[in-house]
């Protein structure tokens, strides 16, 4: 009995130790990465970003950080005080237990989940309830407008993510995340699935809400959304689950379609970290780049493109592999039909902004009449 609960009583303190860890790193990733975004953006700009803290501002995330935990947690009358205090912890603790199935390489993870996709899948859906306990919880008009515009958002974008993810699946014949790693060993899935890299870019950039799909927390148009009551260290955690799932749709794209660690002459785990990171600063190039789309803009763009499309996409993969064709024939009906989504794109685009032809009748007989 006494070996029984020492066995237990270890393996619960690594398990603690592990976690402490894991949010540790985190929040180290989630201090470069807000360096990282400002510095970048401030080059787009042509400007020099934060300077002053710090050599080059490196010191600037912290000060930030202390801060948003120093600032008075201001908190309404009104408010649902259960719903309000448990929102942040709602939609912040699944973005962090992802990543306990989440591998750097073949050896650095916490749990190797055999069904480590449908993990992951499964809890960032639960991050959604969070949302729509934050606007409801400030029984705020405009933070419940907030909730329901990102429950119809983050739960429309959720449908070609999971489509694509199960395609992946489909060609590594496996939900284990290093299964789909070692898959890739000799053609990485960005070869294969190049229409389908393009879907889960854009579908996870909704999803996480970065710019040009941060339209539920608009300031302009409904206040801030569902956080317009939160403030200080409350505040702080939407913002560091937001950065968090910005890592984590990286790490996801490195490890679905970029083979994950590979690379030659570096450690595995330098590799995945390269990846990871161009890939954020992507994401950021995005944000700097592009203007935020409306609404129906947005609403339609899931529903009448990117859902059709990963089903399609799904259907073409399936064909591909129950007829045993080969891997150059799903690179090529995948690049005809990114070829086919752009070409459609731009010919719709410009219908839109070609200027009316005007029918002007001459002078002459103007005068006649």
């Amino acid at each position: 009995m006494d070996a029984i609960k020492s066995f237990y009583g270890n393996e619960i303190a690594q398990v603690v130790i592990g976690l402490f860890a894991l949010l540790t790193i985190l929040s180290i990733i989630v201090l470069s990465l807000v360096w990282i975004e400002r510095k970048y953006l401030g080059r787009l700009q042509m400007r020099m970003g934060p300077m002053r803290v710090g050599p080059h501002g490196l010191l600037q995330p912290i000060a930030d950080a202390i801060k948003l935990v120093s600032k008075e947690d201001i908190m309404p009358d009104w408010v649902d005080r259960w719903v309000y205090w448990l929102a942040p912890l709602v939609l912040f603790v699944p973005s962090f237990l992802i990543w306990v199935t989440i591998p750097s390489s073949p050896t650095i993870m916490l749990r190797d989940l055999e069904l480590g996709l449908l993990y992951v899948i499964a809890f960032s859906v639960v991050s959604i309830v969070g949302l729509i306990m934050a606007g409801w919880g400030s029984a705020n008009k405009y933070g419940v407008l907030g909730g329901l515009r990102s429950v119809a958002q983050l739960i429309s974008y959720e449908i070609p993510i999971i489509v694509v993810a199960l395609t992946i699946a489909m060609m590594a014949h496996s939900l284990n995340l290093l299964d789909i790693v070692d898959a890739q060993s000799t053609t990485p899935f960005i070869l294969l699935q190049p229409f389908g890299l393009f879907i889960f870019f854009i579908a996870g950039l909704a999803e996480v809400g970065r710019t040009p799909f941060d339209i539920y927390f608009a300031e302009s148009e409904i206040m801030g959304g569902p956080f317009i009551e939160y403030s200080g260290a409350h505040w702080a955690i939407f913002f560091l689950a937001e950065y968090i799932n910005t890592f984590l749709l990286a790490a996801l794209i490195a490890l679905l379609f970029l083979g994950g660690w590979a690379g030659p002459f570096l450690p595995d785990v330098v590799w995945f970290f390269i990846k990871v990171y161009s890939l954020v600063i992507l994401f950021f190039w995005f944000r700097g780049t592009f203007p935020r789309l409306r609404i129906d803009q947005l609403m339609g763009l899931a529903w009448k493109a990117l859902v059709p499309l990963s089903f399609l996409n799904f259907i073409v993969t399936a064909c591909v592999l129950f007829y045993g064709w080969p891997n150059w024939a799903l690179s090529g009906l995948n690049l005809v039909l990114l070829v086919g989504v752009f070409a459609a794109s731009y010919r719709v685009m410009n219908s839109k902004t070609r200027t009316p032809k005007l029918n002007l009748v001459p002078a002459r007989e103007v005068r006649r009449a």
